[in-house]
């Protein structure tokens, strides 16, 4: 596992914060590679060449085809901790540690993978992101701050899957974290052929989401407070699209639209605005799917889920083994992410536009 930069400068004596560089001196024969981190001094992200990270025990040394920006990752940026940004990636196996020289892979396949690094994989329950096991044994332990923003990553052989033929790799990033949980919200929303679903949050994971939904041959309404991200959702085959903020009749529209209501609503926002208006457009006994993560505790009637008005369901990016499920399913129904292709020098200013809501596609580097 790589030191952390931070370590690695004072060690190597090399930082200069003024200019947001920093330069390390790399290992013999390892070279150095362009790096997007958030630097909690300057309260910013800058671009940084550091170390090429070494393969340990279990890991492939990856080359970075594609990183994309996730709102999760806004999170890491609040830690206020020097990291490299990206946990969403797919690139080309370059080079392998000897355990993991019989485990299915070969130098230069093309991978996806998730961001959870060194797992005990005891209970095969960790927390997406790297926040922590949900055992306790490992918190922050044995995890790494290399994120994919960079031109090489290391990354554990669990992992990781290969990537069906028919999936571009230079835009397959978003796949591995939006792609996958906005599968797995669908796919357990408990729906059948014929029936609404609700996808709230038309940015990245919800146009995902409108994809699987029409793929899996539901009815899709899409609801955003941004005209642009409709726009998109409507285009990938949404019935129907509703801005709440310009709309006031748009429950009264959509429960007559939907004979009643959706059967089902993803929430991808983290705005406490959406998941309030949630519960007026499921009809009776529909399933709230909690995806995004708000702020604030979230606001649930007691009396409405002990009524069954409705009922709350949650999931997320999830454990490796439950990857190759949604992979192979967007891969055979071609579902692909909108990205807008940026250069890793944007990286700052890309995290600017996803805070301040103008973001209407997946924002992706090609490296």
């Amino acid at each position: 596992m790589s030191a952390s930069v931070t370590e690695a400068a004072k060690a190597n004596n090399e930082l200069d914060a003024g200019s947001g560089k920093i330069t390390l001196k790399a290992a013999e024969g390892k070279g150095t590679m362009r790096a997007g981190q958030y630097d909690p001094e300057q309260k910013k992200v800058v671009i940084r060449e550091v170390a090429i990270p070494e393969p340990g025990p279990n890991q492939f040394l990856v080359k970075i085809a594609s990183a994309s920006l996730c709102h999760s990752d806004i999170m890491a940026i609040e830690a206020n901790q020097t990291a490299t940004l990206g946990h969403e990636g797919a690139g080309y196996i370059e080079k392998m540690h000897s355990s993991v020289e019989d485990k299915g892979f070969s130098i230069g396949d093309g991978i996806g993978f998730l961001y959870i690094i060194g797992c005990c994989f005891e209970c095969e329950g960790c927390m997406i992101h790297n926040l922590h096991c949900v055992t306790g044994k490992q918190l922050l332990q044995g995890f790494t701050t290399d994120g994919f923003f960079a031109e090489y990553a290391v990354v554990d052989y669990q992992n990781a899957i290969k990537l069906p033929e028919s999936v571009d790799i230079t835009t397959a990033a978003p796949i591995f974290c939006a792609g996958i949980t906005a599968f797995h919200a669908v796919d357990n929303s408990e729906l059948k052929e014929g029936d609404w679903l609700a996808v709230v949050g038309a940015g990245g994971l919800g146009q995902i989401a409108t994809q699987i939904g029409k793929a899996m041959g539901y009815k899709v309404v899409a609801l955003d407070i941004n005209d642009a991200t409709l726009d998109v959702c409507k285009k990938q085959g949404a019935d129907a699209v509703f801005n709440p903020r310009t709309n006031k009749a748009y429950v009264e529209e959509l429960k007559k639209l939907a004979n009643g209501g959706a059967k089902a609503a993803c929430v991808f926002s983290n705005a406490d605005a959406a998941y309030a208006g949630v519960p007026p457009i499921l009809r009776l006994g529909g399933v709230m799917m909690v995806i995004g993560l708000p702020h604030n505790p979230l606001s649930i009637s007691s009396m409405d889920l002990a009524l069954g008005k409705y009922k709350v369901k949650s999931e997320s990016t999830s454990i490796p083994q439950r990857m190759k499920k949604a992979v192979d399913f967007l891969a055979k129904h071609n579902i692909k992410p909108e990205v807008q292709h940026r250069k890793l020098d944007d990286l700052n200013d890309m995290v600017t536009e996803m805070r301040e809501g103008k973001a209407t596609k997946r924002m992706l580097v090609t490296f």
